[in-house]
């Protein structure tokens, strides 16, 4: 691996490669829009789940269509709200969160964001996790009273990095 590693936005790439996919223009934009992104993902054969956002479904074309092809280190940033709900919002874009994750060798093998500090937000978006658990997403966030709670009393700015151990030695080992 040679610096500096290449850096991505998740929509910038997820637009690219769906438009090479399907042989048309899909711009970063369209998948903002709820049902500009639908229509992509299910042109492009993804099963989207029922009341999930464009977020969510930016998300997961990108997951789709790009994951697997990120072999040399790549930096995927301004990831989407709705699938961040520990992360602070950008200030200019609040659909959008202070959120990274390095990929090599074609997975994710750290993640890290800006914390979340403003305690209602971080409540209404543990609100909106409870719901899409309810649709059926097992991977969305329980409610965290005792987190809300710690917030009200007040966090400063902070953020964190985590490197999953068993995907570095996966990546190290070539396995």
């Amino acid at each position: 691996f040679a610096a500096p590693f290449r850096r991505l936005s998740l929509r910038v790439a997820a637009a690219e490669r769906a438009s090479e996919t399907l042989g048309r223009s899909v711009e970063p934009e369209m998948l903002r829009d709820l049902a500009t992104a639908r229509s992509v993902a299910t042109a492009l054969g993804l099963e989207i789940a029922e009341g999930v956002g464009a977020g969510k479904i930016a998300t997961e074309i990108f997951e789709a269509l790009c994951e697997a092809d990120l072999i040399q280190p790549t930096f995927v940033y301004d990831f989407p709200t709705e699938v961040s709900p520990l992360s602070k919002q950008k200030a200019d874009d609040p659909d959008t969160v202070e959120r990274f994750e390095l990929y090599a060798g074609g997975f994710e093998v750290a993640n890290a964001f800006s914390e979340l500090n403003d305690p209602a937000e971080q409540r209404r978006r543990f609100e909106a996790q409870l719901a899409d658990r309810a649709r059926g997403d097992a991977e969305a966030h329980q409610m965290d009273e005792d987190y809300v709670r710690a917030l009200e009393y007040g966090l400063p700015p902070t953020g964190g990095e985590g490197v999953g151990i068993d995907r570095l030695v996966m990546l190290l080992t070539n396995s």
